[in-house]
């Protein structure tokens, strides 16, 4: 037994390590290898585009949303609007309508989803009335920066890229430490991606503005989201899926951390299928970078959870055996002490905040788990108001 426990700590214990720091640093190493690739743009590339906004119960944003996209910089014969509602109860519904009514001179159509089963759902109903070359998907509390199609269109230079992820950069990163630490997340994973997508192609995707071909959409299961499905499955065929971040939407963070908390519950709803989503990821040889990058970013990522209670139980067994696991089980008992002290003080210190928040965002994973197992795991949420 003594053994097992070995194996288990020193792997549980490696899993962490990679996930936060042995990967990211590799990834810089990789990427001052391959310094001299850079994203090619050509900004002739000027295809007839369809912006997808899924709203369900927006009022509070989505006339901020509607006059955000219809005055992009594109060419107005090229470009369509397509709000997909999914089965919005309030206001929202009501106000598109009343906008499209006052631009007749624009294509925008509402596309009212009569059954609500979530994001992916309503994006592969609205989708299959989408005529246009390319899909371009946004969230109905994000602002796209003026130039940001024309910067996702001028990444699709090989037919091979299927799909360009924009940069989501938190507006309100100021206003209070869960926002703050949710900046600093997101810094470090877009540093990650710019890097993965330029050397292959990235892991996953974001939500807030990204790009496809039309005609490489695919239904997934609406439990799914396209954020982490679409770049493996394009990546599986063999195409890339890429970052441009000149390419900006801009969002709010949530503001405290039970905004925050149930994001992440509500992200880790499928944690488990994409731990491993497809066996053929493991084809080093065939899939080359995309093997090694979803391994570190995503399924070490995903195993924190177990791996973090792991490392925990087999260290307790351990201690009889050396000083040595003495020390590592005492600096995990005060990593999580700190946790706690942060719930209960609201301490402003920088650095105690980040270990709380990482803290939390390993809960968030036990939950997703828990909600998955017990059958509460559900396609659709309550927006986090905070982000409004």
């Amino acid at each position: 037994m003594e053994l097992l426990y070995k194996v288990l700590f020193f792997v549980s214990g490696f899993i962490i390590f990679w996930a936060m720091i042995g990967y990211p640093i590799s990834l810089k190493m990789i990427g001052k290898k391959y310094k001299d690739r850079r994203l090619k743009k050509d900004y002739s590339h000027q295809p007839t585009v369809t912006i997808m906004v899924v709203a369900h119960n927006e009022e509070k944003v989505i006339l901020e949303k509607l006059n955000n996209i219809v005055s992009l910089n594109y060419p107005q014969e090229k470009i369509e609007f397509l709000i997909a509602s999914d089965n919005s109860t309030d206001k929202t519904n009501e106000i598109v309508k009343s906008f499209i009514n006052d631009h007749r001179d624009l294509k925008i159509r509402l596309y009212e989803v009569k059954a609500r089963k979530g994001k992916t759902n309503a994006q592969n109903e609205a989708h299959k009335t989408v005529t246009t070359d390319y899909l371009i998907m946004t969230d109905a509390n994000s602002i796209m920066s003026k130039d940001s199609v024309i910067e996702l269109m001028a990444a699709f230079t090989s037919d091979d890229i299927a799909y360009v992820s924009g940069k989501l950069s938190i507006i309100n990163q100021q206003s209070s430490d869960t926002s703050k630490a949710e900046a600093s997340y997101w810094d470090s994973d877009l540093a990650s991606r710019e890097t993965e997508g330029r050397i292959q192609t990235i892991t996953a995707g974001n939500g807030a503005l990204y790009a496809i071909r039309t005609a490489d959409y695919y239904d997934f299961d609406p439990i799914q989201c396209h954020d982490s499905a679409m770049p493996p499955l394009y990546a599986l065929q063999g195409k890339r899926a890429i970052a441009n971040h000149d390419a900006v939407a801009y969002e709010k963070a949530g503001e405290n951390i039970e905004d925050e908390f149930g994001r992440k519950v509500r992200m880790n709803r499928i944690i488990l299928k994409h731990i491993l989503p497809d066996i053929r990821i493991l084809n080093l040889f065939k899939y080359k970078w995309f093997s090694y990058f979803y391994f570190g970013h995503r399924t070490c990522r995903y195993l924190l959870w177990i791996a973090h209670l792991l490392v925990f139980i087999t260290n307790l067994l351990l201690i009889p055996e050396s000083p040595l696991y003495t020390l590592v089980f005492v600096f995990q008992v005060l990593f999580y002490l700190i946790a706690l002290l942060v719930l209960f003080s609201k301490t402003n210190n920088k650095y105690l905040n980040l270990v709380y928040y990482y803290c939390v965002t390993i809960l968030a994973q036990w939950c997703g788990v828990f909600n998955i197992l017990t059958g509460k795991a559900k396609p659709f949420w309550e927006k986090a108001e905070s982000t409004r």
